[in-house]
């Protein structure tokens, strides 16, 4: 049921339906590397060189972040604005994360980076569906 001022006709055509598909595929894609890398990091635990303090640390925010996304996803599928809001927000503060992380020196190990450069383009792929014309203005005050 979508929220009181929202068309519902815009809401179930059938680009937002296609984007609010495209969007979901992506933020799944998230969560599942995100939960992956953090698996990764348990196993590899006693290596040190692998498994840092920040990559227990941006693992761990980053399964909490992509975890919240898709419950941003999912609020925004079903028409809500303050679903599609955060997930504006949410998933454009983590783009740009990702880029501090794979362009400082040292902080992560290789690895950490091109994971995080994978995660950055779904993220990437998000933003731009969500930041599209017609998404906003489905999503528009009227």
């Amino acid at each position: 049921m979508p929220t009181a001022g929202l068309d519902a006709e815009l809401l179930h055509h059938s680009q937002s339906q296609t984007t609010f598909r495209s969007v979901k595929l992506l933020v799944g894609c998230y969560l599942a590397i995100s939960v992956l890398t953090l698996l990764a990091a348990i196993v590899l635990r006693n290596n040190p060189a692998i498994v840092t303090p920040a990559v227990w640390i941006r693992g761990i925010i980053v399964v909490a972040s992509a975890s919240l996304t898709a419950s941003f996803t999912a609020q925004m599928a079903r028409g809500s604005r303050r679903g599609y809001l955060r997930l504006r927000i949410v998933s454009a503060i983590m783009l740009i994360a990702v880029v501090v992380i794979i362009v400082l020196p040292g902080t992560f190990p290789l690895w950490m980076k091109i994971e995080q450069g994978v995660c950055g383009l779904l993220l990437l792929g998000v933003v731009v569906l969500v930041n599209g014309r017609h998404l906003r203005s489905t999503f528009a005050r009227r």
